[in-house]
């Protein structure tokens, strides 16, 4: 059970890690005339139990517009990638208390153990 909490809490981490990616990218070419933004989508993985995958997309541009979303010359809604860049900072927080408590579990089963 802790190795399954500490591989989820990777996968978490690796996940979260990669949406921040995503949004200091878009927030990098704020600026940049014609910048095609990209979403990041959290997927859980295939096959089931590997863990949870964030899949890119620059559908984002489409999705804002129609939404009467004010942008930046690039098409990026700052106050979007603002809250979005919370969003997964708090996630990644999450996952790390998650691989730390299960880095806890194995450390007193292999204490109980020896």
């Amino acid at each position: 059970m802790a190795i399954s909490a500490l591989s989820a809490g990777l996968s978490g981490l690796q996940a979260n890690q990669q949406a921040l990616n995503v949004e200091a990218h878009n927030v990098a070419n704020l600026n940049t005339q014609n910048f095609q933004p990209q979403q990041a989508s959290f997927q859980e993985a295939a096959p089931a139990g590997n863990g949870t995958a964030v899949t890119i997309s620059t559908a984002a541009r489409g999705m804002a517009a129609s939404e009467g979303a004010t942008q930046a010359p690039s098409g990026t809604d700052p106050a979007s990638s603002l809250t979005n860049s919370l969003v997964y900072k708090a996630g990644f927080e999450l996952s790390a208390k998650v691989v730390q408590a299960a880095d806890e579990r194995i450390g007193t089963l292999l204490d109980i153990k020896a």
